[in-house]
Parts: structure tokens; C-alpha cells; sequence
């Protein structure tokens, strides 16, 4: 009789303990333990795929943990870039210090290997074919013609806003300071650039000669192929 009466006791008291820590946690809280306990119930049921137990549920809910598929989940998250990590590669007038190299103010024009320019149509067999026996091309690295007292064959130099210029040509009426950029049709002339007095920076003064391949190597240097990136896109648009 006396160890019933024991148990009882005991039982009133665990009782009146837990409905304190409920109260105390509704006060604190706002959320009713039963109504926690039910909450978390749901989830887990419904994310079942998503939780494992990690020790038996309490009377407060408590004990789960998400599995290794969500931790991996949150981790690519957190070690994927955000737009204020990503480096924009800058555009080729930004990407170098060029106040480096001699500057030279010239007038810049712009040509075509056609007739309005060179006098040959697309039939003659010299079409296209510039001084220095390289074809005209517009690249990151371009065919310009110079006055070859001024830029030898083979000067290479950086017109902003046009790009890389390797002088490969000349021309009657290109005296002094003066250049002629490589385009590949009138249109492009006109809509691009048309005639500017401008800084060029020279970058290699040339040595009277220029192949083919000097010019392939230039445009397919590793190292430059983001800018070459560049300037294809905004051909293309």
C-alpha cells in the first residue's frame, strides 16, 4: 500500500513538473508544446526523405537531424558563387596599363579590300591580298595599313576601340601619321568608325615583314582568347 502511494506521489509530482516546463515554455515562446510536437510530427512525415532520427523523439520533439544529402545539398549552396564573387574579365582598353607603351597620335581611317578602297573587285587575282602579302583579316589582331616610314610592316598597335592593329599594308594617300583599319564592309566603315584623330599605343614596332603565320599566332594566343571572346561577341551583335 505504502509503495502505491509512493508511486503515486511520484507520478503527481512528474506530472506538475512537465505541465511548469509547459507552461514556462508557452510563456516564453508562444507555441504550446503540444502543438510543437505536432508540427514536427508533420515535417517529418513529410520530409521523411529529407530527416533521419538521430535518438528517440522526446516529449518536446526534439533529436533530428537532416541527413547527409541535404548538408550536401547546403553546402554546394554556400560554395556556389554569388553574383558579387564572380570577376567580369574587363574589356580590353581596361585589361592593361597601355600608358607603358610610346603613344603616337595618328588619324584613323577605315578601308575595305574592295573597290572603293584598293580598286579591285573580288575577281582580281590581288584581291584582298595587302604589301606585305599577308590577307587582310579583322580579328582581335587586324590588318591595318600605315605609312611604312612612320609603322613598318609587322608594327603592332592597340587602337582603342578598334583592338590590335599589325600594320601589313600601305597606300597611296596613307602619308604621316596616318592609319587605315581593316573592315570588312563599307557598312562597318561607316558604322563603326568612320575617321578619328586618335592615341594609338605602340606595342612592337615592326621589321619589314609578316607572314601568315605570325598573324595566326597572334590571334590564337591562349592568353588572349578571353578578349578574342570578346570582340567575336560583339560582332555578333
Amino acid at each position: 500500500m505504502k509503495s502505491i502511494k509512493v508511486v503515486t506521489t511520484r507520478l503527481m509530482m512528474m506530472v506538475l513538473f512537465f505541465t511548469a516546463l509547459s507552461t514556462t515554455f508557452h510563456s516564453i515562446t508562444g507555441v504550446e508544446v503540444k502543438s510543437l510536437v505536432s508540427s514536427i510530427g508533420e515535417k517529418i512525415s513529410v520530409n521523411s526523405e529529407r530527416f533521419y532520427l538521430s535518438h528517440t523523439l522526446t516529449s518536446l520533439g526534439a533529436g533530428f537531424q537532416p541527413i547527409p544529402k541535404a548538408l550536401n545539398t547546403a553546402a554546394k549552396e554556400e560554395a556556389a558563387p554569388t553574383d558579387a564573387a564572380v570577376t567580369k574579365t574587363p574589356a580590353l582598353e581596361d585589361a592593361f596599363d597601355w600608358s607603358k607603351y610610346p603613344i603616337k597620335k595618328v588619324v584613323a581611317t577605315g578601308y575595305t579590300a574592295g573597290y572603293e578602297s584598293t580598286g579591285k573587285d573580288s575577281n582580281h587575282p590581288e584581291y584582298g591580298i595587302t604589301f606585305s602579302g599577308v590577307m587582310v583579316k579583322r580579328d582581335l589582331f587586324s590588318t591595318v595599313a600605315a605609312d611604312l616610314d612612320i609603322f613598318p610592316i609587322g608594327t603592332i598597335l592597340f587602337i582603342p576601340g578598334y583592338g590590335y592593329g599589325v600594320v601589313a599594308d600601305k597606300g597611296g594617300a596613307i602619308k604621316g601619321n596616318r592609319v587605315d583599319l581593316y573592315y570588312e564592309t563599307v557598312d562597318d566603315v561607316y558604322n563603326n568608325w568612320g575617321k578619328k584623330e586618335i592615341d594609338v599605343y605602340v606595342i612592337k614596332m615592326g621589321d619589314g615583314k609578316l607572314t601568315e603565320t605570325d598573324l595566326q599566332l597572334l590571334n590564337e594566343d591562349k592568353t588572349m582568347q578571353v578578349f578574342r571572346q570578346q570582340y567575336i561577341k560583339s560582332e555578333q551583335n
